[in-house]
């Protein structure tokens, strides 16, 4: 059992929202339960479009997939929207170049299972700590890993929104995928860099922290974020698994 709730939001400056979420408590094909969270990107309606397509893809696949191990049918089913993404793409010109990022989880009491492609993340939070799950395939963050620029750096680098690895983009796509166990009082967070971009991590830590339940949790996230400068689409879903 478990409990969720999920906002996406326009945000301030932003005329479209590119963001696209999905939540199912109940089981979707052989997956227990199924959060999807996706960041669109590309001109005019190509953004909004490719995230879109890309999470019912990703249902639809899961639901008549056979397969229960959750690497397995997530890393086929992102494969699956990446060639219809590609497909697509290629049959208009007005969606030429179209991209998502994607985020998905599934949680099977304490164990949570996530694939991730772009910078959209997955975090661990309790009163606490927060944990970045996911690693952002971006070039900031490679930089990082390769010593060229200091993390603390990064969050306002000229580049920070270059990512390198997106639904749509290449042939190929390889999602990374993490095992997580979850503990007493660990609270779930997925959301678009639309919330990541405004807030840093430990302040997204106390407002969850100062907040009574979920629907409040997610509310003062999206208003803080706003309240930021509002810069892009903001999704957030929070899952709180239940003892």
């Amino acid at each position: 059992m478990l409990k969720t709730f999920s906002i996406t939001d326009i945000g301030v400056m932003r005329k479209v929202n590119q963001d696209y979420i999905y939540t199912s408590e109940q089981p979707v094909g052989h997956l227990p339960n199924l959060f999807l969270v996706a960041d669109g990107m590309g001109g005019h309606n190509a953004g909004d479009y490719a995230s879109k397509v890309t999470v019912e893809t990703i249902v639809e696949h899961i639901a008549a997939s056979a397969e229960s191990d959750p690497v397995k049918v997530l890393g086929e089913a992102i494969r699956q929207a990446n060639r219809l993404v590609r497909s697509l793409a290629g049959q208009s010109p007005e969606m030429d170049g179209m991209g998502t990022t994607v985020v998905a989880a599934s949680c099977d009491g304490n164990r949570l299972s996530v694939a991730n492609v772009g910078d959209s993340r997955l975090y661990v939070v309790n009163d606490r700590e927060i944990r970045q799950i996911t690693r952002d395939h971006s070039w900031v963050d490679e930089m990082v890993l390769r010593g060229g620029i200091r993390r603390e750096d990064a969050r306002n680098h000229p580049k920070k929104n270059i990512i390198t690895r997106a639904v749509g983009a290449e042939e190929e796509i390889q999602a990374d995928f993490f095992n997580v166990q979850l503990n007493g009082g660990d609270i779930v967070l997925m959301c678009t860099d639309g919330l990541t971009n405004m807030l840093e991590d430990e302040r997204i830590r106390m407002i969850m922290a100062q907040a009574s339940d979920l629907v409040e949790k997610t509310e003062n996230l999206v208003r803080a974020a706003n309240d930021n400068g509002g810069r892009d689409n903001i999704s957030v879903i929070l899952i709180e698994p239940m003892a």
